[in-house]
């Protein structure tokens, strides 16, 4: 079990007859469910860590650098990941695997919005370990953790218009479509010659999913019926 972290709590002040609140963190932590560990990136995942970032459907929906190297690896998780949650952006949560410690994916909160209790979550899973309902899963045990916890009120994703894969994650969860975002992110795609392993950017439109915390009702027992898994309260 890891330690726990101080949670500097927000700080309402009045201003003009305005209450802002003082930016936040959270805190420290770990998160279990049946089959997965969510807790912070250490050197130990850099290896995996930059196999799956080195995979192609990764490379077409994320911002991340390609290729994607030790140094890399190596900065985000000394730097980028711990800065996510010590500057109160949000936190980043590697996935474990919980029977084999295989490195699973990755969750990220982030533009987390401290007033409005609202954060935004994008999540990447590892070729290796897709269409098990581990994306799914860690979601869902993040947002049961965001809005039982640490009291929040809304989770945003935005996922690309032709990430079908992603979308078939905010509909299990139960999340609302609210609109599109037109021409609103950069994605890649393999050049022409694609054996020469080139890729050129593209623009492609952005699917705004919401989730509040009624929309979880009764997301996890559905999901059990299924087949799935039941629900997730064993975080510290």
């Amino acid at each position: 079990m890891r330690g726990t972290g101080p949670m500097l709590h927000a700080v309402p002040l009045t201003v003009f007859g305005m209450e802002l609140r003082m930016t936040s963190t959270f805190p420290d932590i770990s998160i279990s469910t049946d089959r997965l560990v969510l807790r912070p990136f250490d050197m130990a995942d850099v290896p995996a860590y930059i196999e799956m970032m080195n995979d192609e459907l990764v490379i077409a929906w994320t911002e991340a650098p390609h290729p994607y190297t030790q140094v890399d690896a190596e900065r985000w998780v000394r730097r980028i990941a711990p800065a996510q949650r010590t500057t109160g952006d949000g936190i980043v949560l590697a996935v474990t695997e919980f029977l084999t410690q295989r490195l699973v994916g990755s969750v990220r909160l982030r533009n987390t919005d401290w007033r409005t209790l609202s954060t935004e979550v994008a999540y990447i899973t590892a070729p290796w370990a897709r269409g098990e309902g581990y994306a799914t899963e860690s979601v869902l045990a993040v947002a049961q953790w965001l809005f039982r916890d640490q009291g929040f009120e809304r989770i945003e994703l935005r996922t690309a218009a032709d990430n079908t894969a992603s979308q078939q994650v905010a509909q299990k969860l139960g999340c609302i479509s609210e609109g599109v975002l037109r021409n609103a992110r950069i994605a890649r795609t393999r050049t022409e010659n694609g054996t020469d392993g080139g890729w050129t950017d593209i623009r492609t439109d952005l699917i705004v999913w919401g989730l509040l915390p009624e929309d979880l009702e009764g997301v996890a027992e559905q999901l059990a019926d299924a087949g799935g898994y039941g629900a997730y309260n064993d975080w510290n």
